[in-house]
Order: structure tokens, then C-alpha cells, then sequence
């Protein structure tokens, strides 16, 4: 038998949250495997402000609880959140997954997460006592760790609009379809009146957090597309050097190689 609460909105769902030791269940597509996780539930699937989708001048607005279907089948979401979540498992975890809880799992394979962090989204954190702002790269504290309090759950993501358009996004799993990720890739470059505006990437199912370094994507910014052409190869040796992957279904050594392949295609395709 299965124990839980049942909010019919989100003052209802903090005030529990506050209240008793609780596991907040978005789809429950993790949860609903994990024979390990024993407790009370906190179902947030009748929460309606969980549910929304919305955009101003310079964000979108995703609510924790918004299954990837529903962010698919809405023409507000950007194409880059769409090709990652198109990738996810069958229409049948799509339909029941949710970002918040692909978030709140603390996995660096989790597909939409990646998104985030490569576009340097921000999580809105709600509690009884308030709220908070924080960037989705610094609530991952190891595999599993969350900066998350007790009393707190993941209301919304916001992701700026800027640079959106220009992106690389490769999934490599050991399938085309159903496949959890091997590892995976998203990348961002913007060239603007010929100098490298933007630059970003980040890797999943690589390490124990997804691997998002801003010092190094910041030594393109400025540069000349001939210029960055030129520093390729440095700019790879960068990560070469920060990418220290955990083994998993494969070696280390084969997602290290395939982590800057990745990155040297990303290059190629977006400067070259």
C-alpha cells in the first residue's frame, strides 16, 4: 500500500511539506522502480500552478510538474528542450515524467537537465517560508545531492530565451530508441558581426554531476571566427583535461574520446 498526500494546490502541498518528512512524486517514473525508496508521498500531480508554461520578453517559464509530452505539444517550448525531450524513453514515460521530477532525481543522465544547464537556467525553490532563485548548475552538490531543504520543491524552471537558437544536441545511447544515455551533449555558439558572442556546452552521463564549465567556454567569447578557428584545438584540450569520467556501462576512456568528438563537431558545425 502506498501512503501519501494529496494537494489540490500548491499552498496545500507546502503546508504538507512543511509539515511532515515527505517525497515529493511528480511522474513517478524514478519512484516507481526504486525499491530502495521507502516513505510518505507527496503527489503533486492535481497542483495547477506546477502546471504552467508561460514567457515573458526574456525567459520561459516551465512548471516543475509539466510532463515532457505536454512540453512537446506546446508551441511556447524552444527547440533545443524539444529535440532532448523527443529523445526520452516511450510516449508512455513522456507522458507521465516530469522536468521537476527529471530534475529532482540528482542524475547526470537526466536528459532535460542537461538543457538547463548548458542555457544557465535557474530553478524557482518554494517553501512555506518563501521562495528562491537559483542557478540549476549549483543545486547539483554530487550524484544524488540536491541543495534542495526539506521543506522546500521545485516550483519552476526559468530559461533566458537568449542564444537559443544556435545549438548542437547529440544523444548517444545503445539505441536509437528507449535507450538511457550513454552519454549526451548540447552546445550553444552565437556569432555576431563575425566574433564568437556566446559560447557553451555541457556532458551528461559522463560524470556525477552534468559537466558545465563556464571558464573555459568564456576563452571563445571575443575571438574571430578565424581566431576561433585557430584556438579549436586548445579549447578542446581544456576539457580533455576537465573531463574526468566515471565508469559505467562503458569504459571511461570510451566516453572521454566521445565527449570530444562531440565537442569537435560542435566546433566544426558551428564556426568552421
Amino acid at each position: 500500500m502506498v501512503n501519501g498526500y494529496v494537494p489540490n494546490n500548491l499552498q496545500e502541498a507546502l503546508d504538507v511539506r512543511g509539515q511532515y518528512d515527505v517525497v515529493p512524486y511528480g511522474g513517478g517514473t524514478d519512484l516507481m522502480v526504486d525499491e530502495e525508496q521507502k516513505g510518505t508521498y507527496l503527489f503533486l500531480h492535481k497542483v495547477p500552478e506546477l502546471k504552467r508554461v508561460s514567457e515573458d520578453s526574456e525567459s520561459y517559464y516551465f512548471g516543475a510538474c509539466c510532463t515532457f509530452t505536454q512540453l512537446l505539444e506546446n508551441s511556447i517550448t524552444p527547440a533545443i528542450l524539444k529535440e532532448a525531450l523527443s529523445k526520452i524513453a516511450a510516449p508512455a514515460i513522456r507522458n507521465a515524467g516530469t522536468i521537476g521530477g527529471n530534475i529532482g532525481n540528482g542524475s547526470a543522465k537526466a536528459d532535460s537537465a542537461l538543457i538547463f544547464f548548458v542555457t544557465d537556467s535557474m530553478l524557482r525553490l518554494v517553501s512555506k517560508d518563501g521562495e528562491r532563485l537559483m542557478p540549476v548548475k549549483d543545486f547539483y552538490l554530487g550524484r544524488k545531492k540536491l541543495a534542495l531543504e526539506k521543506n522546500e520543491l521545485i516550483a519552476e524552471v526559468i530559461m533566458p530565451k537568449k542564444w537559443l537558437s544556435d545549438y548542437y544536441y547529440e544523444k548517444v545511447g545503445a539505441r536509437k530508441a528507449l535507450a538511457i544515455s550513454r552519454l549526451s551533449f548540447a552546445g550553444l555558439l552565437s556569432v555576431q558581426e563575425g566574433k564568437i558572442a556566446h559560447c557553451a556546452a555541457a556532458f551528461g552521463a559522463v560524470s556525477d554531476v552534468i559537466i558545465r564549465r563556464e571558464d573555459i567556454d568564456s576563452l571563445m567569447i571575443g575571438k574571430t571566427v578565424r581566431e576561433a578557428i585557430d584556438f579549436k584545438e586548445e579549447y578542446i584540450a581544456r576539457y580533455d583535461e576537465a573531463i574526468v569520467p566515471i565508469r559505467g556501462r562503458v569504459s571511461a576512456e570510451y566516453r572521454k574520446t566521445v565527449c570530444l568528438n562531440l565537442l569537435r563537431n560542435f566546433i566544426d558545425a558551428k564556426v568552421i
